[in-house]
């Protein structure tokens, strides 16, 4: 009996070390080392993405409870001598505009 039991622990003991010695020479080969990269890539891609997703709900939250403007809107802000360049600029732009159909049209 005690044979019989040592026999089947060194075969399994075979079989472990075979199979884990395939594994290691397949690791080592192009293909798997190329395997190997890919997945190392695709888990700093996932890791990339959920940081850039806690960022943004992180800035989201502060910008919320600082009461800050989100990013890409444009303040609306009254500045005292803007309606003066605004109304300046639309009369010049306007009267140049006219005269210039107008010489256009004399000659």
């Amino acid at each position: 009996m005690s044979r019989g039991l040592w026999f089947v622990a060194g075969a399994g003991a075979g079989v472990y070390a075979l199979r884990r010695a395939r594994r290691v020479a397949e690791a080592v080969t192009f293909d798997g080392l190329r395997d190997r990269a890919n997945g190392a890539l695709v888990g700093l891609r996932a890791f990339r993405g959920e940081v850039a997703t806690g960022r943004a709900e992180k800035e989201t939250e502060l910008r919320d409870r600082l009461g800050l403007v989100p990013p890409g809107l444009p303040e609306l802000t009254s500045s005292p001598g803007f309606e003066t360049v605004a109304r300046a600029t639309s009369s010049t732009s306007g009267a140049g505009s006219a005269s210039d159909d107008d010489e256009e049209g004399s000659t």
